[in-house]
């Protein structure tokens, strides 16, 4: 086993890299990483890199037919506070996939990427 990296990585396929790349920069406080638009880019957040795979990546085309559309999974942002990114990202645009919901835990509300891909961000509970 290689030694491990400084950062988790999460795949996600995108039909669009350089417009997947902008969303993830602009709204969510990403940084770009790798660029190898239009098949490939990596974003980074924190320990997270959060690679972006086009029709054209090897990653996509290793990725089975029945699966291949926006999954089921999604990333999960914390942030310190809720209401303050929500009307932020509304003003910006931002397409949202759920209303706020609250548990035990915590916050949270759904929001897509440029292909349909889910990003939850999350404020838990006493902050």
């Amino acid at each position: 086993m290689t030694a491990p990296e400084p950062y988790a990585s999460v795949r996600y396929l995108v039909d669009d890299v350089p417009a997947a790349v902008d969303f993830y920069t602009t709204h969510l406080g990403f940084r770009l990483g790798h660029d190898a638009a239009p098949a490939f880019a990596a974003v980074l957040r924190g320990p997270l890199r959060l690679l972006l795979s086009g029709a054209a990546s090897s990653g996509a085309r290793a990725t089975p037919a029945d699966v291949t559309g926006p999954g089921y999974n999604r990333v999960n942002l914390t942030v310190d506070d809720l209401d303050a990114e929500v009307a932020r990202l509304r003003a910006a645009g931002v397409p949202f996939r759920s209303e706020l919901v609250s548990g035990p835990g915590g916050r949270q509300i759904l929001l897509a990427d440029p292909a349909g891909n889910l990003v939850e961000l999350f404020q838990p509970a006493g902050s």
